[in-house]
């Protein structure tokens, strides 16, 4: 799957102290919806060192850090996440901030030592599992994502199941197990029926399968479920053109022009993309 396919997991995390709860929510926005996911989490920063007295080090940094990063200052982000790792590099909610920093400004490879530490240091938090098993799908490793899923899906406190079935399946079509696409993106939807990365896969799958109506149906339920990207219309163009509706497949492609008048190579890539 490409890359603007797949949503890996937001956290939403819960940072324990013995004085109180504070949130954070780091967010990596979705290239398939638009908006982020968020998935519940609770770690406990007390124990950051022997004696807790820098924890409310690290959890200053990580704040800053997420503002950054809402911000769109990956930069700065990134030297948050380092002031916190120099603290205690241990903490897992700190490697999940510098992953999502590093990879907003286009260094996967540092991004995934980053995503896979976290989910060592939290070998059973679903939300730092589904993390990795993203980075690995979007970075070559499709079949080796699926374990990782896999594993995010025994955590049976995981408040959000449904995004890590949603990248199993999506995942799955590359990995070569069209069977597993489809039970587990069906799966997420019965959970999540709004979900947006399953909606998108799930018509994919149904278009590559040659199930066109019901690849229409996942569509315009994708469509409706958020905005808009070049990805999604470029599908819906495809899928009506094989029905044989030009005129609702030049629709969707003028809606691409002209809502992203910067996605020509997506255009361009047409012949490629089934």
């Amino acid at each position: 799957m490409r890359g603007r396919d797949l949503v890996v997991a937001s956290l939403l995390v819960a940072v324990a102290f013995a004085t109180g709860c504070s949130r954070l929510s780091f967010i990596k926005p979705s290239a398939a919806r638009g908006d982020s996911e968020q998935v519940a989490r609770t770690y406990d920063f007390s124990g950051g060192d022997r004696d807790g007295r820098n924890a409310g080090s690290v959890r200053a940094h990580l704040l800053r850090g997420e503002q950054a990063l809402h911000q769109g200052r990956a930069a700065d982000a990134e030297a948050e996440a380092r002031k916190a790792l120099k603290i205690d590099d241990r903490n897992g909610l700190a490697h999940t901030l510098m992953a999502l920093a590093l990879e907003q400004q286009g260094r996967a490879d540092a991004a995934g030592v980053h995503y896979r530490k976290a989910a060592e240091l939290a070998p059973d938090s679903g939300p730092a599992l589904n993390n990795y098993g993203g980075w690995l799908c979007l970075n070559g490793h499709a079949a080796e994502s699926l374990a990782w899923f896999d594993r995010a899906l025994a955590d049976r406190s995981y408040a959000s199941p449904a995004s890590a079935l949603a990248n199993a399946g999506a995942c799955a079509v590359d990995g070569g197990q069209p069977g597993r696409a489809e039970r587990d993106l069906r799966a997420a939807l019965r959970l999540d029926p709004l979900n947006a990365v399953a909606l998108e896969a799930l018509a994919r799958h149904l278009y590559g399968q040659g199930d066109y109506f019901e690849a229409r149906a996942f569509s315009q339920r994708r469509l409706d479920a958020g905005r808009a990207t070049p990805a999604t219309l470029l599908l819906a163009s495809q899928i009506e053109e094989m029905l044989g509706d030009k005129a609702a497949a030049a629709r969707y492609v003028q809606r691409l022009r002209t809502e992203f008048p910067q996605a020509q190579a997506v255009l361009h890539g047409d012949s490629r993309s089934r």
